[in-house]
């Protein structure tokens, strides 16, 4: 392994220790490092990369922090095969499976080219205004359409591959990847879903119709989710970090995006074992 980029959560002491340790156990083994910016200011001499230049330049990209600076980085991959390894630092995770213990025994096995990744479907949403396009993104957890905080119940018109399905009347729509299942989804009574399964989960938040339920579809559809009320604030917001205002008879396109992601694997922690720590499935409550 050549060159390995390093990104760690911003404003965090123990990603910046962290970091700064595994550039330095790296370089005694003669492999070198792309540096984030809070990364590089903190060794001297060492010139920081702009965070979208980081997966051109590295063969593997190791994200210490959470699930939110994971999904930052997946969406900055792109078409470059770039596999990902992401190190939970001790808040609540799921694709961040590696542990602070295992890093290093994991970044051996890395630099010896002898691991095992988990790929993942990713979700392009683009948003079309009187039938033009006007902007597009990539995620790997969810697109979610909802309502401010004074807005009504949104009216949203949903067709699958163009054949219509119905108008949800809810707080808003939430679109996830197999990913995505254990995030904002699963909060509003979505399925856990394995996560290497080619579907989409569409959840309604809060419903007005309780029979409006989640909808587990093929990846390969075309969700067309088309704003058929004037309720106010509507946003689309992409992985729960970035955000678009909506407005009346906007229609968002959600596909599978032309690229996976490709996650490192825990050589310890199956899938179930993560689900069973995060959820704290089997616990007896007092």
């Amino acid at each position: 392994m050549h060159t390995i980029g390093i990104v760690i959560k911003r404003n965090n002491e123990k990603a910046l220790r962290v970091g700064v340790e595994l550039a330095s156990w790296l370089g005694e083994r003669g492999v070198a490092v792309v540096y984030g910016e809070e990364l590089a200011a903190a060794i001297p001499g060492r010139v920081a990369v702009d965070k979208p230049d980081i997966p051109r330049q590295a063969d593997v990209i190791v994200v210490l922090g959470g699930d939110g600076t994971l999904l930052s980085i997946a969406r900055l991959i792109g078409p470059r095969d770039v596999p990902i390894l992401g190190v939970n630092l001790g808040s609540m995770g799921f694709l961040t499976a590696i542990t602070l213990d295992e890093l290093y025994t994991v970044m051996a096995e890395i630099i010896a080219r002898n691991f095992t990744v988990s790929r993942r479907m990713m979700l392009s949403a683009r948003v079309y205004r009187q039938q033009e396009l006007i902007t597009t993104y990539n995620v790997l957890n969810d697109v979610v359409i909802n309502k401010g905080a004074v807005a009504r119940i949104i009216e949203l018109e949903t067709a699958i591959d163009q054949r219509y399905v119905t108008t949800f009347r809810a707080d808003g729509l939430i679109i996830s990847t197999p990913t995505g299942s254990t995030g904002y989804s699963l909060s509003a009574g979505g399925p856990v879903v394995y996560p290497t399964l080619d579907c989409i989960v569409i959840s309604p938040i809060c419903p007005h119709t309780l029979t409006n339920r989640p909808l587990l579809v093929p990846a390969d559809v075309t969700i067309d989710a088309t704003l058929a009320s004037d309720s106010g604030d509507v946003f689309l917001t992409l992985d729960g970090q970035v955000g678009f205002s909506l407005q009346a008879c906007d229609t968002v396109r959600i596909t599978r995006a032309a690229h996976d992601i490709k996650l490192i694997k825990s050589p310890v922690n199956s899938y179930f074992e993560v689900l069973r720590t995060k959820l704290k499935w089997g616990e007896r409550y007092a």
